[in-house]
């Protein structure tokens, strides 16, 4: 199921490396949420600790390196030295299961730990239709399905990038859309979130921070100073690339006090993963002319659950108004007949430094049913920041 170090996200390697330069000594924990409360067969822990320790053996190739090198530019030759020494070391996660609920934790150093999570939830997700064995479209109609969806988004002027690792139906069928949409004369797809499928398909590698970037400046300053502390510390690591700030962690309402006009210009846009996608671009677009720079010059990344339909609604909407572009996930990896997992791994726990207290960490989201971590650190997020 994951046969390469490169079958991750691009945002775990670019977080990686900053987290390896600005925070050596820090230590996480990572936790599993199972959002759809989805019962798993008896025995299905078994099978992801048998696959979870067949991950210990991957390394990254002379090869892969080498395509690094040219493709993520923006990757030092020390880091990735460092990530040529890497391996996996299945002793950081803790697979368990009670009755038909599963419960994952990852937990070690955050420069070691950090490439867990996205692997982990594919192999899950891979693992649980495997087991299942549901009845699934015919290969000819997802083909089908796939090439209409991107037709549609093409159709429309609609630029999009595949975000589908974590969630997938299977690595297969995730190689399969890329395939189907390739094959066509003419596609708006401009890349992938995926860095290995970007090298064999010679696609751009997308990606720059998730949200546990945030999530962790919270346990190492405080809920009110987070946003602006994980902004400046990005700068300091990719000061002219990367440059896709996330809104979200705790509110894109408690985001905006800290995007101020110099990080405002220095980012060259922000990311949506949750709310009111129109209430956030209006939102957005009033900041920026409010700090007197034009909104045609920047970007907006929609992320939230996207669906071809509703890219195509928001992309009427931002037209002309700001640079748009859609990163669609769960719905173009595993649309093939069945209801896909809606499960996430989120970072829980924090100590940034050795000799520091670990703290929970929360995600304070802008749509109430995405919020995660511990109800009462939840609560005093809230209070704190006057929510």
């Amino acid at each position: 199921m994951i046969e390469t170090i490169l079958d991750n996200d691009l945002y775990k390697f670019t977080m990686q490396q900053a987290v390896w330069r600005l925070y050596p000594g820090a230590r996480v924990r990572y936790e599993l949420t199972n959002r759809g409360r989805t019962p798993f067969p008896e025995g299905f822990a078994g099978l992801i600790k048998d696959r979870v320790a067949r991950m210990a053996a991957l390394s990254l190739t002379r090869d892969e390196r080498v395509w690094l090198e040219t493709a993520c530019p923006y990757f030092t030759k020390a880091y990735l030295d460092y990530l040529a020494s890497f391996r996996y070391d299945p002793d950081q996660v803790e697979i368990s299961q009670q009755g038909d609920t599963l419960s994952v934790r990852v937990e070690g150093p955050w420069s070691r730990t950090i490439l867990w999570e996205v692997p982990l939830m594919a192999i899950i997700s891979e693992t649980y239709f495997k087991v299942t064995d549901p009845e699934i479209l015919s290969r000819q109609a997802i083909r089908e399905r796939n090439q209409t969806k991107a037709q549609r988004m093409t159709d429309a002027g609609l630029t999009f990038v595949e975000f589908g690792t974590r969630r997938r139906f299977s690595a297969a069928n995730h190689s399969h859309f890329l395939e189907d949409v390739l094959a066509m004369d003419h596609h708006h797809l401009a890349g992938t979130s995926n860095v290995h499928f970007a090298r064999i398909y010679g696609l751009a590698p997308v990606g720059t921070l998730a949200h546990e970037w945030i999530m962790f400046h919270s346990a190492l300053t405080d809920y009110e100073t987070a946003n602006a502390a994980a902004m400046d510390a990005w700068l300091k690591v990719y000061p002219d690339v990367l440059g896709i700030a996330l809104t979200d962690t705790f509110t894109t309402k408690v985001f905006l006090r800290d995007f101020t006009r110099d990080r405002a210009g220095r980012f060259s846009g922000v990311r949506q993963d949750s709310g009111d996608p129109e209430i956030f671009t209006r939102d957005i677009l009033n900041h920026y002319r409010g700090m007197g720079i034009d909104p045609a010059t920047k970007a907006i990344v929609f992320s939230d659950g996207l669906d071809v339909d509703r890219a195509i609604k928001i992309h009427g909407f931002c037209r002309g108004q700001v640079k748009d572009s859609y990163g669609i996930g769960t719905n173009l990896t595993n649309d093939v007949g069945v209801d896909p997992l809606n499960i996430v791994i989120k970072l829980s726990w924090a100590a940034p430094e050795p000799g520091m207290k670990g703290r929970s960490t929360v995600k304070l989201s802008d749509d109430p049913g995405k919020h995660t971590g511990d109800p009462e650190e939840l609560t005093r997020c809230r209070n704190a920041l006057g929510l």
